[in-house]
């Protein structure tokens, strides 16, 4: 049985919003923080490339892969207080960026969503190729819903690439997540802000690829669902954005994972509803549930005013350390 992580946050610091918005702008680790990243350039299967970001090459290290969310990058504060926690410990770590991420538009019509885990797939077998020790992988938000999906679409296969994963507040449950995000307050506050560059995003695909989708419709998105229904599910093989987030969701498959697996969900996370979260008897026994009350959306805010981020990725990786010498997989979940 692995017990849970005791987060508790600064008393300074109350509530959901306050945890998500706060370690985003003002936490450390700050950007001009990052480590002295080393950038690669992988040649995809279709054509396109992705750029990846290493940090530390110590031969015959344990490797800590970390897929960001939406909009994410390797100079994401949580990126940062990843690297450093591997760091730490000697671990080799790097970075895939999702396409469009790491500052220069992709080449092909595709782009990235919250159930990408072919695309998981292959960056995760690129790094086990090159390692010479066990490879570990975390994801944050949507990274860590489509790092759910790699594994539970892998099953048995997924242990050949990957000691142990884990998952830092990934919306398990996307109709779920979908609908708080585009409501009330959320819609302003977080909504917006996604918009504010997934829409030129796509316009630089548009200008690429004319025709590619309704560039009326996309620029008239003020919602999630709407931008996801006109873009993102139709460039990704889905019929509409209903498909997407319910095909794409990991929740109903997490008993299927055959890999030690940590979900870790705050329960007053903005974007992610504390009912949409998993059971203890609605995932399989590789799977360990952290449901802390506090910790907004990939914020665990710690310390003294102004705080920092480095608690929750050095939680984790810890947590991913047992399983590099457990004899057996992951017990049972706990809460």
């Amino acid at each position: 049985m692995s017990a849970s992580w005791n987060y508790q946050p600064p008393r300074w610091l109350p509530g959901g919003h306050a945890q998500t918005i706060w370690p985003a702008l003002f936490a450390r680790p700050y950007r001009r923080e990052a480590p002295p990243y080393q950038r690669e350039r992988w040649l995809a299967p279709d054509g396109d490339f992705i750029d990846v970001d290493h940090f530390g090459c110590t031969a015959g290290a344990p490797w800590l892969v970390l897929f960001h969310g939406l909009e994410g990058s390797s100079s994401s504060h949580y990126a940062i207080a990843f690297a450093r926690a591997a760091q730490a410990r000697g671990w080799n770590f790097s970075v895939p960026h999702f396409r469009g991420c790491s500052g220069e538009p992709n080449l092909a019509p595709r782009s990235y969503h919250s159930g990408d885990f072919a695309e998981i797939d292959w960056m995760l077998a690129r790094i086990r190729e090159r390692a010479a020790a066990p490879v570990l992988a975390a994801g944050v938000s949507l990274g860590g819903n489509a790092l759910l999906r790699w594994a539970e679409e892998a099953g048995d296969r997924a242990a050949a690439t990957a000691r142990a994963i884990a998952a830092i507040s990934a919306p398990l449950d996307l109709t779920a997540a979908g609908a708080a995000i585009d409501s009330g307050f959320n819609r302003i506050a977080y909504a917006r802000h996604f918009l504010r560059t997934m829409k030129p995003n796509a316009l630089q695909k548009w200008q690429r690829h004319p025709g590619l989708f309704d560039r009326d419709r996309m620029m008239a998105a003020t919602t999630l669902r709407a931008f996801d229904d006109c873009i993102t599910a139709p460039l990704h093989g889905f019929a509409g954005v209903d498909d997407y987030w319910r095909r794409a969701s990991a929740k109903p498959h997490l008993h299927t994972i055959r890999i030690p697996a940590l979900v870790l969900n705050a329960r007053n996370d903005p974007f992610v509803p504390a009912a949409s979260l998993p059971s203890a008897n609605q995932v399989g026994e590789h799977v360990t549930l952290w449901q802390p009350d506090n910790g907004g959306h990939v914020g665990f805010t710690s310390g003294a005013w102004p705080g920092e981020v480095h608690a929750m990725p050095h939680a984790v990786s810890d947590w991913l350390a047992t399983q590099l010498h457990a004899a057996q997989p992951a017990a049972r979940s706990s809460v």
